[in-house]
């Protein structure tokens, strides 16, 4: 059985596994407004339904990154408040 103090550590190991992933999710974020702004220029004018629905995948994808964000957050603090009561 592990002690106490290497369940914590282990916990913020994950937790560092977990803020390397939120880094990766904010930096693909940063990616897809970027790729939104392109596309945006490319098609200036266009009425084509699939240039609506490529902005909208678009759309889809950055909203479905928020909520990976968000869900993580809430991860680290349901961790960080388990080893708090460890």
């Amino acid at each position: 059985m592990a002690s106490v103090a290497e369940v914590k550590a282990a916990i913020d190991a994950a937790l560092r596994h977990v803020e390397e992933g939120q880094q990766a999710v904010r930096a693909a974020g940063e990616q897809l407004g970027a790729a939104q702004q392109s596309l945006a220029a490319a098609v200036d004018g266009s009425g084509h339904e699939a240039v609506g629905a490529a902005h909208a995948a678009l759309t889809q994808a950055a909203t479905e990154l928020d909520d990976c964000l968000a869900a993580t957050v809430s991860a680290v603090e349901q961790a960080q408040a388990y080893a708090a009561a460890l």
